[in-house]
């Protein structure tokens, strides 16, 4: 059976940027223990609201999910703990994200970036293992069955899916597959895979994508069709959209 990435489609698709910040404006702190060393990474999913000791913070962030509609964010907890104790190359990372910020050589900033990106990966797997019991994308994903027809949906958003292809793919059957989904993502697979469409579309619409083009990407039968489900949406036209000034 073919291996199924949960996660860099959706990585791949928003551009995760990490970068030190001051820890007023940080979403991201690493934590000390008593000795000093790094001993858990906190993160604010939405809201900047870290309550705690200055002198217990070793390295502060500001994380950017490449725009509020990147589903992660509101599959996480508005507040991730990751414990360090653990995982000595979790702890590495950090320390090396901690010395290129103080030692301020070139580069640091792309290099902090980049280790940034590999520690929030490491936490969201931590995550999807964990689980969730609240409906969304992360019990989806937690979900062995199900996390493989969501990954064939995220890989493939232009396929016209029927459920009775994505419940193969669970190794479900079909009741049993609709049933599941609804109860664990929250919204049926035909929902899902219709908001996953659109938030991709957007994407490429702002980027300055033809309209036609975008909805023959994403499985629409014509321009309009796509117009009227992206304005339902999102509230916006997509030609609109597409020529506003900065996009």
């Amino acid at each position: 059976m073919a291996r199924f990435d949960r996660l860099t489609t959706l990585m791949e698709r928003f551009s995760l940027v990490v970068r030190p910040a001051a820890l007023a404006e940080a979403n991201l702190l690493v934590v000390a223990a008593a000795d000093g060393t790094p001993q858990e990474i906190v993160l604010c999913s939405r809201t900047n609201g870290f309550v705690i000791d200055a002198d217990q913070v070793l390295f502060c962030a500001q994380v950017d999910w490449g725009g509020m509609s990147n589903p992660l964010i509101a599959a996480l907890p508005d507040v991730v703990v990751f414990d360090l104790g653990g995982d000595a190359d979790s702890r590495g990372l950090v320390s090396l994200m901690q010395t290129e910020f103080q030692a301020q050589r070139c580069g640091a900033g792309s290099v902090v970036s980049r280790l940034g990106e590999v520690m929030i990966v490491r936490m969201l797997r931590a995550q999807i293992e964990a689980g969730s019991t609240a409906p969304g994308l992360l019990a989806g994903l937690s979900d062995p069955r199900l996390s493989r027809a969501i990954v064939a949906i995220h890989d493939a958003p232009g396929r016209g899916w029927r459920n009775e292809e994505l419940a193969q793919i669970a190794g479900l059957s079909l009741s049993r597959f609709a049933e599941t989904f609804l109860a664990v993502v929250g919204e049926p697979p035909a929902a899902y895979l219709r908001r996953w469409r659109l938030i991709l579309a957007r994407q490429d619409v702002v980027r300055g994508d033809r309209v036609d083009a975008v909805a023959r990407r994403y499985g629409y039968r014509s321009p309009e069709g796509f117009a009227r489900a992206f304005k339902r949406h999102f509230g916006d036209n997509p030609v609109a959209l597409r020529l506003k000034p900065g996009n």
